[in-house]
Formats: structure tokens, C-alpha cells, sequence
């Protein structure tokens, strides 16, 4: 078993979308009307045949007090991988995106954690 698909809630489709593939790297894999939302997916430009991520709309009643509650207590919705925390962090502070946590080592790895612009926060992480 293996993971497939993973999601993350976003206020705005359209707007993720461009967040996502603009500012972070990632390449639009499938876009799919259903009704008022779509099935709107991303993949790293690394592995295009990799994990996809579900830009998912936050229309359910229980995922907006769910994705407040988590950014309250800064808990990032998803972790992406890096290979250099400090110059991505370079690289996006530079892109305007907004850090709730610098780049910060403990035991051997590296995080830090950025507002996605779509009521998430998002950690980068390498690993030691």
C-alpha cells in the first residue's frame, strides 16, 4: 500500500492553484470541473508520476473551525520536502510568501513554516 493522493483545504481553488505551481514549484497533473469545485491536482516537478496533492475546496462546514484551530496552534496542514530549508526559505521570502517560523534546527532536522495564502500553513523540512 502505498499513498496516491494526499489533500490539503483551500478557501480558493484558482488561487492555490497559482500559489502552488507559480510560487512553490509544483505542475498542475489533473483539473477536473465537478459542479462548482473541481478535482484540482498537483505534483512535484521532481516526480510528476509521484504523490499527487488535492487542492481541495474547504466548503464543508467542519473544515473552516478545523483548518482555524490548527493554524491557531501553528500546525502545519502538510510537510513538503527540501533540500535546503534556508535557501528555499530565501527564495520564497524573496517571492513575498509570508514565514510563521524561520528555518529552525532541532535533533538534525531543519523546518520552517509558511502560510500557504489559502488558510493553511505548510513546514518544509529537511532531513539531517
Amino acid at each position: 500500500m502505498r499513498i496516491h493522493v494526499t489533500s490539503v483545504f483551500v478557501d480558493d481553488q484558482e488561487q492555490a492553484l497559482r500559489f502552488y505551481t507559480e510560487t512553490l514549484g509544483f505542475v498542475k497533473k489533473h483539473d477536473v470541473p465537478l459542479g462548482e469545485a473541481r478535482w484540482l491536482t498537483v505534483v512535484s516537478a521532481e516526480e510528476p508520476e509521484g504523490i499527487e496533492l488535492l487542492l481541495e475546496p474547504s466548503g464543508h462546514p467542519a473544515v473552516g473551525p478545523y483548518k482555524r484551530a490548527l493554524v491557531a496552534d501553528g500546525i502545519p496542514a502538510a510537510s513538503f520536502a527540501v533540500d535546503d530549508v534556508r535557501a528555499e526559505h530565501d527564495r520564497l521570502t524573496a517571492l513575498g510568501v509570508r514565514f510563521t517560523q524561520e528555518p529552525l534546527e532541532t535533533g538534525g532536522v531543519t523546518t520552517a513554516v509558511l502560510d500557504d495564502t489559502c488558510g493553511n500553513l505548510i513546514q518544509i523540512v529537511r532531513a539531517a
